[in-house]
């Protein structure tokens, strides 16, 4: 009868004992989460609870750090002895605890000889203590050390069980720790990359403004110029004339697309839509490359559907910048004899106009194709007086979108490129 109560009391002990150990494990976890709490004071307060539990009155928690050559003191309930150091190369528990990787038990320190120096000049009450390593992927990243048992008893060895047991719930707050401070170190790192992208961007917008205002001037007085020459001279004096005001043309189309850009990306352009008549725009983004075309032996075919909206409301400057920029463009790769068709049409819906521009040169590289309407992205490496530096497709895909239409483009290799765009028609 006498040993069936002590087998009861002895179970209702291990339960008590579980479930005191679960409570301690919720504390932990809740001081783990606390959205509020420094690293230190977490640690700390995990400290505090692993003591109440063993009921120690002193103990610490030791950090692996210098490429793992010391331990630093991170929590202890001395509070002087946090940020104190060790090397791995003495004789203190710690030391001992994470050169073997297993956990130790001293009954009595003064006796021991392996720690003679933590013998000498104690200043804890009692004897016995504990230290257990906080292993994490077969590596010590930490020692809990606790001594001091409160009361009249000591420190045992199966209470190094109960130690362990705490040693994953803390490896838990230092993954925490470790992957909050990389995180916080990749953040530290956008910021300077992003601060110094925008110092760039600056830099780059305060030079294309400088060219803008520094170009202007003198390109149209050079553009102004030749058109007065244009009425006296002849032959082929006067061919040479008509390739330099195609060239000036495209110098001047250039800047005005740089100043553009800028504007447009910054969001501070602003439209100025009017009713135009489509006919008329592909007619008039025509007279800036007929003499060029002329000149190469290129023919230009001009493609006006028979039904069509009267008008349409763009803002002409900016939706005929881009049709001379495909024209451009497409004259810039197209070889001698070959045929340039351009023109637009009304969609299957009859809600978008399309505009196009269809060559017969050598085609877009497919592993280019997806990229050519991007920030000077440039189709060929050829240098060519009408082969730009990479703005006038993108120029072209910002003024289409501004309008709320598409841009688009279609190539097979020796077998010509095709631009496109759709505008609303109303």
């Amino acid at each position: 009868m006498g040993s069936g109560k002590s087998r009861k009391g002895e179970k209702l002990g291990e339960l008590e004992q579980a479930n005191r150990l679960l409570e301690n494990f919720s504390r932990i976890a809740a001081t783990i989460n606390a959205p509020r709490l420094s690293f230190e004071r977490r640690i700390q307060r995990v400290l505090e609870i692993i003591l109440d539990y063993l009921g120690a009155a002193h103990g610490s928690i030791m950090m692996r750090e210098g490429r793992g050559k010391r331990l630093t003191v991170r929590a202890a309930s001395r509070r002087e002895l946090i940020g104190c150091r060790q090397s791995l190369g003495t004789d203190s528990v710690a030391s001992w605890v994470a050169r073997h990787r297993e956990p130790l038990y001293v009954p009595d320190i003064e006796n021991d000889p392996r720690f003679a120096r933590r013998a000498t000049g104690s200043q804890y009450r009692k004897n016995s203590l504990l230290s257990a390593p906080i292993i994490h992927r077969d590596r010590v990243v930490g020692i809990i050390n606790v001594t001091d048992k409160i009361g009249e008893h000591d420190l045992l060895p199966e209470d190094i069980g109960r130690l362990l047991e705490f040693g994953s719930v803390i490896l838990a707050l230092l993954v925490q720790q470790d992957l909050q401070q990389q995180l916080q170190r990749q953040r530290d790192i956008l910021r300077q990359r992003n601060r110094e992208l925008q110092r760039q961007q600056q830099m780059r917008a305060e030079l294309s403004r400088l060219l803008v205002h520094d170009l202007k001037g003198p390109l149209s007085e050079v553009v102004a110029n030749l058109d007065i020459l244009s009425y006296s001279l002849e032959g082929e004096s006067a061919e040479f004339l008509e390739s330099a005001q195609v060239a000036c043309n495209k110098a001047v189309r250039m800047v005005s697309n740089l100043g553009t850009i800028d504007k447009i990306e910054d969001g501070g352009f602003k439209l100025i839509p009017e009713q135009v008549d489509p006919a008329m725009l592909v007619k008039e983004s025509l007279s800036d490359i007929k003499g060029m075309a002329a000149i190469r032996g290129i023919s230009l075919k001009l493609m006006l559907p028979q039904l069509s909206p009267e008008v349409i409301r763009v803002d002409r400057v900016l939706i005929l910048r881009v049709l001379q920029n495909l024209l451009t463009n497409a004259l810039g790769h197209s070889p001698a004899a070959t045929e340039i068709s351009f023109g637009y049409r009304l969609d299957q819906e009859g809600q978008a106009l399309e505009f196009f521009v269809q060559d017969q040169g050598p085609g877009i590289p497919p592993e280019k194709l997806p990229t050519i309407f991007e920030k000077y992205s440039r189709i060929s490496e050829r240098q060519d007086a009408l082969v730009g530096s990479g703005l006038g497709l993108y120029f072209a895909k910002l003024a289409v979108e501004l309008h709320g239409g598409t841009i688009g483009a279609t190539s097979r290799p020796d077998q010509g490129s095709r631009f496109y765009f759709f505008l609303p028609v109303s």
